[in-house]
């Protein structure tokens, strides 16, 4: 986790440890160039790069190369969300919702309307709707939405018992992060919990691309403590087979 990604030294040994992902990461890099030249932002970046890959496979657009490895995810955090406290009367944000790898369980557990899934991308929220219909889950009435940011302004206030965003904080920039952290407090109930996934690096903060965000640990709990949240490391997260790290976030009293 010290390695820096962006580093030409690092992209040089990776390509020759991986001779295989070389043509993917070129493709890439002329996209990334490409989508640049054609968005105003962040969000319209990847608002575009998510139009694009969910247009070749949703399932690998959320970051699964198998339907088994996206079934294996959504368990992992749907277990790791129930063990640490969900429980089906509670109300769920899921900000990055996607096609509902992990969704379609949440769905299931909760009570009817009781799930809340935004997304920038309208192109995976498609997908989403697929998904609700494939798992019969439509009489659990989850409310599926397109979003331009992360401001939450149509949310009403203290609403949500349980705030989840996976593989979102990952590729993001820092004031995309800080934009999230100043208005999910509103949202989240008193006792309410927002929990998040990062790339975690230990050495220099950088990215690749526009796509893949990594980030020291203390940089986001310095910058959630600015908004009023008391951030924790979650090191039992550790131990799972994911290569993101977890942070829960509560309101200060």
């Amino acid at each position: 986790m010290k390695h820096n990604r962006s580093s030409l030294a690092h992209q040089a040994r990776y390509a020759l440890t991986h001779p295989g992902r070389v043509a993917p990461h070129l493709r890439r890099l002329a996209r990334d160039a490409w989508l640049r030249l054609r968005t105003r932002d962040h969000v319209a970046y990847y608002r575009a790069v998510m139009r694009s890959d969910t247009a070749r496979s949703p399932e690998g657009a959320v970051g699964s190369h198998s339907h088994k490895r996206w079934l294996a995810l959504g368990r992992m955090q749907f277990d790791y969300l129930r063990e640490h406290g969900l429980k089906p009367e509670f109300r769920m944000l899921e900000i990055g919702c996607g096609n509902l790898r992990a969704g379609r369980l949440f769905i299931d557990y909760l009570d009817p309307g009781n799930y809340y899934g935004l997304d920038i991308s309208p192109d995976i929220l498609f997908s989403a709707q697929d998904t609700v219909v494939a798992h019969g889950l439509r009489d659990k009435l989850p409310h599926l939405t397109p979003v331009r940011d992360l401001r939450f302004a149509f949310l009403p206030d203290e609403h949500f018992d349980v705030v989840h965003a996976h593989s979102v904080f990952s590729h993001s920039p820092l004031p995309v992060i800080e934009e999230c952290f100043a208005h999910v407090g509103r949202v989240m109930r008193p006792q309410g919990w927002f929990d998040f996934t990062f790339d975690r690096t230990e050495g220099q903060e950088h990215h690749v691309l526009r796509e893949d965000f990594y980030y020291r640990t203390e940089t986001l709990v310095g910058l959630a403590d600015r908004y009023g949240l008391n951030a924790v490391f979650m090191d039992d997260w550790e131990r799972l087979p994911h290569k993101q790290s977890k942070i829960r976030v509560t309101r200060r009293a």
